[in-house]
């Protein structure tokens, strides 16, 4: 019996454009948003809370099949790479219930 595979996507964000964390903030809340709406993901802000231009988010998708579950994270990772901020750092992992 098969249990899936749940994917973990760390980014870390840089805003050079944001002058205040309300600046900060409008770029997190659409990120978070399209990720959420176009892979089905779960998206939580972990770090550099205090700091202007620098955000990290971890993304969290589940699918059936490896492969499958591949094409989410680099099409998220696609995603975060071409807006109008820039893609500091990114760390992916796959796991099983068996792991």
């Amino acid at each position: 019996m098969g249990a899936g595979y749940i994917g973990i996507l760390s980014a870390e964000l840089h805003f050079p454009e944001a002058s205040s964390l309300k600046g900060k903030r409008k770029y997190v809340k659409s990120a978070k948003a399209q990720l959420q709406q176009r892979f089905g993901a779960a998206v939580a802000e972990v770090d550099f809370h205090d700091l202007w231009q620098r955000s990290r988010l971890t993304v969290a998708c589940v699918a059936r099949e490896y492969g499958e579950l591949e094409r989410l994270l680099a099409d998220a990772e696609r995603y975060l790479a071409g807006q109008d901020y820039e893609l500091a750092g990114v760390d992916r992992r796959v796991v099983t219930l068996s792991d």
